[in-house]
């Protein structure tokens, strides 16, 4: 499948001044944006980057919010919402390739491929976030995972050029990418926008892809807390589970202004009503360090934080989540 190509139509799309950013967010939380942009195509995004690279201000790419902390002082520069959603499916010998665009949502793109009888996304049913997010962060669960099916994935250069890497040059390990360990880094190079990604599948059996994404929503619906949350918080370490540590370390329940760690599963977050990024910030610690005292593991955030220091102040955009 050829996707090299010109960006064309680069519109600046219409800008927003201090944009609530809590509203974008799986969180509830988060400060105003400077700027914001929603850019609908290619040559839309590329112009509300270079509008604020021209201004030296820094960009921060939001795509689903489902994976991030943005603080209650919200971000100082332009955040960009890349909502592009093209999908183009290429059968081939015995198995299949799909062209998907980053803005496009993981679960609903998993649930389409699954009706029309395609296997390898099934696992993300249910999966908040966008393409791009999950292209950025290795995103996976119930067995699954964007490495096992990432064939390629067309990036977008601080030049304005487009390159095609291949899985391989993602570097992914659990949860993570270079392109993640790159936004970690605040002293690090400029680094690429995921535009869009070509997944492998092979053809299944229609009823019997329903039936595993209904069972793998089933086990959703009985380990997610309801509320207002981004997921899991941390990563687990190696042959353990985070939740099982914090419940462990006697934290389920603990409170901390609006926001809770739930009863129901340790590794969450929830948003009661009026949490401020403050009040999240303050159980985090207060997990990490019980099950460092406790324990002796230290808990490696999965969330990204944005706003308080660090990467997020690169003049060019450091996620997609």
């Amino acid at each position: 499948m050829d996707r090299s190509r010109d960006i064309a139509d680069a519109r600046l799309p219409q800008l927003r001044e201090q944009e609530p950013l809590a509203r974008y967010t799986g969180w509830r939380i988060g400060g105003p944006a400077r700027y914001m942009a929603i850019a609908a195509s290619e040559g839309e995004l590329v112009a509300a980057l270079r509008w604020a690279i021209e201004r030296e201000l820094p960009v921060l790419m939001l795509g689903g919010g489902t994976n991030m902390l943005i603080s209650d002082q919200g971000f100082p520069g332009l955040v960009v919402r890349y909502r592009a959603q093209m999908q183009q499916l290429e059968d081939l010998d015995g198995e299949a390739r799909l062209y998907v665009a980053a803005g496009a949502p993981m679960a609903g793109t998993a649930r389409r491929m699954s009706s029309q009888g395609y296997r390898g996304l099934q696992w993300a049913e249910g999966l908040p976030g966008t393409i791009g997010g999950a292209v950025y962060g290795n995103a996976g669960c119930y067995g699954g995972d964007v490495a096992s099916q990432l064939t390629r994935a067309w990036m977008l250069q601080p030049d304005g050029s487009i390159e095609v890497w291949d899985v391989e040059r993602l570097g992914y390990g659990y949860r993570t990418s270079v392109l993640k360990a790159q936004a970690a880094e605040a002293s690090g190079p400029p680094g690429p926008v995921v535009l869009a990604a070509e997944f492998r599948l092979v053809p299944d059996n229609p009823q019997v892809l329903r039936a595993e994404m209904e069972a793998i929503a089933l086990a959703r619906r009985s380990k997610t807390p309801g509320g207002s949350s981004c997921g899991s918080v941390f990563k687990n370490p190696p042959g353990d589970a985070a939740g099982r540590l914090i419940e462990a370390a006697g934290l389920k329940g603990l409170r901390v202004g609006g926001a809770i760690i739930s009863e129901k599963h340790g590794n969450y977050i929830i948003n009661q009503g009026g949490a401020s990024a403050k009040d999240v910030l303050a159980l985090i610690d207060l997990a990490r360090e019980e099950v460092l005292r406790q324990f002796g593991v230290a808990l490696d955030l999965e969330v990204q934080l944005v706003g308080f220091g660090g990467a997020e102040g690169s003049l060019w955009p450091r996620s997609c989540a």
